[in-house]
């Protein structure tokens, strides 16, 4: 096949090359084609018909994004033939569809309903059984609502593709076939790591994140003392929902939005993130100067935690044992703030404001029960401030409080992949060395698409590392150690594409580009300010001081730190 040919896109010529196929030309040349399984990253499977288009030669519509171009191919993509099936095609979903739009969470976001306005459908002229099923609320983040269904399989190939879970599939056939975890079991009966993931990837709201926003409304209207701690990545993705570009940064109207609510309190986890740094730049250190239980894998990611215990129990002596920054500051919040202001710390509600969904299952485990009561996700911050009628974009900007809300540059970064081994190697090279870390020039892992790695020289050791984003690369990672043969000595495991940044409470779409901005808003965070490593945090040594003791020491164990459950699902891994 040559490499680069002409076809022709509506009469006109256009560049093209092997292996491409209808959809990547017409969207890179300016041509929308109206789609639902279509992604950037899965397969593709031409399962809704909504792309077809019209070839010269060809007796039958083709699905765009599944048909490769050729030389001299002759496309036409929006003929009264294409537009008349697409039509019908819509129709069809339409008629098995629930058509409660304004009570639906994709209200004014759904794929379908905008397809539907712009096809001017007004009727549904089919008539038939419609599917029916109870929703499933079961899991403590994720809603499914098979009703809102278009079996896409978008969710079904984020899960078992991307992710490895498995934890949903098409079970059933013909009118019968439904997205379902295997054999009529519940989402919390499933193996989901609550990630969130086919939530990003449904077009309709047939999964969504299990709000607790309601939950929070009563909280605000209690007597308690109300405290909110935000993300590092919230603040480079809030500002979409109320229509400005990706990764505007909003850190400021975000603060003042929160206090508008009613939060006595508005702290950073940034703040915790330093403190994460400096427990894990001093476990790792201890542990390569014993080369014991290496690689190091870093812990900050809800998601991947519970996909290790599930999957690779007997490696998790790999994973530090340093709890995430979330769990970190909700600790603190309810032993040294609450001591510092003289409260009982059941009298003081937390909630966390977070880009993933796995946050509000991370709340429920055993080992940091009652320290935080409700988080909410991006998403869900932005309905509760439109709630408020907050005119969000021409709030006057704050500064989170004191004594939680001072961070380094090197927490702003914990939102994008590679970010939090960044910052943790800018502490250990001060550590070991009392020098500035060296550039890390990272180079993508062969066979792997979302693994980069790198080796440096610290102190005149090498430090072999690697980052990696979505938990089907973190298993070929995981398969390493298991077999003995991992060359590195830390790793950094992200189960969202891209970091948090692509989180499963994240607005809307999640494109590549888009969360690259984001990224870049996070870096450029952590290049204006001052202070760029976490263990030279002047409130992070306070607190140390005051409160912990010495990095590592047994109170910061038992306030930082934490275990993991044995979740096992495979025999070999228990």
């Amino acid at each position: 096949m040559p490499k680069n040919m002409t076809i022709y896109l509506n009469g006109e010529p256009v560049r093209a090359e092997g292996g491409e196929m209808i959809i990547d030309v017409a969207r890179r040349n300016g041509i929308d084609v109206p789609h639902f399984c279509w992604n950037q990253r899965l397969h593709r499977i031409g399962a809704c018909r909504i792309c077809v288009v019209e070839v010269e030669d060809q007796k039958k519509l083709a699905a765009s994004c599944c048909t490769p171009v050729r030389e001299g191919m002759r496309v036409h993509t929006h003929t009264p033939r294409v537009l008349e099936a697409r039509r019908i095609n819509l129709e069809l979903l339409l008629a098995n569809h629930n058509l409660n739009c304004t009570t639906c969470r994709m209200n004014l976001n759904c794929k379908l309903q905008r397809y539907a306005d712009d096809f001017m459908i007004e009727e549904i002229p089919f008539e038939g059984a419609k599917r029916h099923e109870a929703v499933d609320t079961s899991s403590v983040s994720i809603v499914r609502d098979n009703d809102k269904c278009i079996l896409c399989e978008q969710c079904v190939q984020v899960c078992n593709n991307i992710q490895t879970v498995y934890a949903i599939g098409l079970q059933g056939r013909g009118f019968n076939t439904k997205v379902s975890p295997p054999i009529d079991s519940n989402m919390a009966e499933s193996p989901c790591i609550n990630c969130g993931q086919c939530v990003v990837a449904c077009p309709t709201g047939a999964l969504h994140e299990k709000s607790s926003i309601n939950e929070v409304l009563e909280a605000l209207n209690s007597d308690k003392y109300l405290i909110a701690q935000t993300a590092p990545s919230i603040r480079a993705t809030l500002g979409e929902c109320f229509g400005l570009s990706p990764g505007t940064p909003v850190t400021g109207q975000m603060v003042s939005a929160l206090r508008d609510i009613g939060f006595h309190k508005v702290f950073d986890t940034n703040f915790a993130a330093d403190i994460t740094i400096v427990e894990e730049a001093t476990e790792f250190i201890k542990r390569f100067k014993e080369n014991r239980d290496l690689p190091m894998i870093t812990t900050c990611c809800p998601a991947w935690i519970k996909f290790g215990e599930q999957y690779f129990f007997k490696q998790l002596n790999h994973m530090s044992s340093c709890r995430s920054p979330q769990a970190i500051l909700a600790s603190l919040i309810k032993t040294y703030f609450s001591e510092k202001i003289g409260k009982n710390p059941k009298d003081i509600t937390l909630i966390d404001i977070m880009p993933c969904t796995a946050k509000k299952f991370e709340i429920q485990r055993p080992e940091f029960k009652g320290d935080a009561d409700y988080v909410l996700t991006t998403l869900e911050l932005a309905k509760l401030i439109k709630q408020y009628s907050i005119d969000f974009l021409n709030l006057s900007t704050s500064q989170f409080d004191n004594p939680m809300g001072e961070s380094s540059g090197a927490a702003d970064i914990f939102g994008q992949t590679g970010g939090v081994m960044e910052a943790a190697l800018r502490t250990v090279a001060d550590l070991m060395a009392d020098e500035d870390l060296p550039k890390i020039d990272y180079t993508p892992v062969r066979g792997m698409q979302s693994m980069k790695e790198a080796e440096l020289t610290i102190a005149g050791e090498k430090i072999k590392v690697c980052a990696v984003h979505t938990l089907g690369e973190a298993r070929k990672l995981l398969k390493q150690i298991k077999e003995g043969e991992s060359p590195y000595q830390f790793i950094e495991i992200m189960a969202c594409y891209g970091g948090c940044v692509g989180g499963g409470g994240q607005p809307p779409p999640h494109r590549k580009e888009i969360l690259q901005k984001r990224a870049q808003a996070l870096l450029k965070e952590d290049s204006g300010k001052g202070l760029r490593k976490s263990h030279q945090n002047p409130a992070v040594k306070r607190i140390y001081h005051e409160y912990l003791g010495e990095p590592g020491s047994e109170k910061a164990h038992q306030l930082l730190h934490t275990t993991y459950t044995n979740r096992c699902i495979l025999e070999d891994c228990r």
